[in-house]
């Protein structure tokens, strides 16, 4: 089949959802079909383009991909409007792109990755101009993330109108997937119909052992033998990072244990600020994908912290890596969601919020090694049984195969 994918994140941006997205394409083209991406320049987590992709479109073979790269404005501190615009402009370059695309040839299948939700439509009319079959996979509810973290107002006229909007947008897809149960559920309770809709998760094979050239973490951040409890991701709103300094200080007695903090984004400086006096909490930029492996097995436990009100918005794509990593994970969430439910048997779920039961989760796992052993073993075996690499991707192809054969047929 001849396939386009639009998406607004896409490698080599180290984490989030661009991983995944150039994932899903190589997996595609590796099965013989001719992949077209349209993505934007790299920009994430650090909300920069970098010198060398700046300028115009841009168009390159990778991984047996043809990828289109298309300009877009990326503002240093996202608010809201600013978010919008961003948004916009990745709407209208990847439209005129979608349009030169459209004209070598005719699609078997479109496939949009949300977000953007604002550029899909892009997807919709490209793939309606060849009677081609739609597809709109949601790594993240983006308008409620939005409401969820106060970038958009509650009840106001944009966020009543960006509601209505998401809801035609999904609607007008042939299909429609997400990464959890939870996030499936939400796409009917915004009136895509169960039958169009299915669960197609993020993945993760356990990593391979870390390359002789990695980085030995533990010796080169000066971690001896101490505890180490691992955030490692983007630093935003949604995560609600702050909690992990806010555990650092009740345990700052507590010589024995480290936290780490490695990532980037728009929050990183005020988190640094928040910390200053605590020598129990250090901070490090993202790292290479290449070492991923080797960081993830410096921590003897992962920190996985979520704001309440973003319960089940997302299920984030850094769980599978940390389960893959053989270790135990604590995240804030409440009972019921899914996040809670996935590291069940691995990890310990804490109330949203409440530092003072992070910290006693953290001081707990750091007492009980044989716990944490056990907790890290049934990890390996979650991430095997849940999140296996080829097994998603092959019923993803296999599902994308049926519904092209579909075409022409609109409901």
């Amino acid at each position: 089949m001849r396939i386009a994918v639009l998406t607004i994140n896409y490698a080599p941006e180290p984490i989030g959802i661009g991983p995944y997205s150039a994932q899903m394409a190589q997996s595609l083209a590796a099965r013989g079909h001719e992949v077209t991406v349209i993505a934007a320049k790299p920009y994430y987590p650090g909300w920069r383009v970098d010198r060398e992709w700046r300028g115009g479109w841009r168009v390159s073979r990778e991984g047996g991909v043809r990828v289109v790269r298309c300009p877009l404005y990326v503002p240093a501190s996202p608010s809201g409007l600013k978010r919008l615009v961003h948004h916009v402009s990745f709407l209208l370059t990847s439209g005129l792109a979608a349009l030169r695309e459209r004209m070598r040839g005719r699609f078997d299948a479109v496939v949009a990755v949300a977000p953007s939700l604002m550029a899909a439509p892009v997807a919709v009319l490209a793939a309606r101009s060849c009677r081609a079959r739609s597809w709109v996979h949601v790594q993240d509810f983006e308008l409620e993330a939005a409401l969820a973290t106060d970038l958009l107002g509650k009840g106001s006229l944009l966020a009543r109108t960006g509601a209505a909007v998401e809801r035609s947008i999904f609607r007008r897809f042939d299909h429609a997937s997400s990464i959890s149960p939870q996030m499936c559920a939400r796409l009917v309770d915004k009136a895509v119909p169960a039958d169009r809709v299915s669960e197609l998760r993020n993945w993760s094979d356990p990593p391979a052992p870390p390359l002789a050239s990695a980085p030995d973490y533990r010796r080169d951040w000066g971690l001896g033998d101490r505890i180490v409890a691992l955030y490692s991701g983007n630093i935003a709103n949604k995560q609600g990072i702050d909690i992990i300094v806010d555990a650092a200080r009740l345990l700052r007695e507590r010589a024995d244990i480290a936290f780490v903090v490695c990532g980037e984004g728009p929050n990183r400086e005020q988190l640094v600020r928040s910390a200053e006096g605590l020598g129990n909490i250090e901070f490090h930029d993202l790292q290479p994908r290449e070492h991923l492996a080797a960081m993830l097995a410096c921590a003897d436990l992962h920190l996985l912290p979520q704001r309440p009100e973003a319960a089940d918005l997302v299920l984030p794509s850094k769980l599978c890596n940390m389960l893959a990593s053989g270790r135990p994970v604590i995240a804030t969430a409440a009972a019921g969601t899914g996040i809670a439910e996935e590291i069940a048997g691995c990890g310990i779920a804490t109330e949203p919020g409440d530092a003072a039961a992070l910290a006693a989760a953290i001081a707990a796992l750091a007492d009980d090694p044989a716990r944490r052993e056990a907790m890290g073993r049934e990890a390996v075996l979650r991430a095997r049984e849940r999140w296996s690499a080829d097994a998603i991707l092959s019923r993803f192809e296999a599902d994308l195969v049926a519904l092209a054969g579909k075409r022409g047929q609109r409901a």
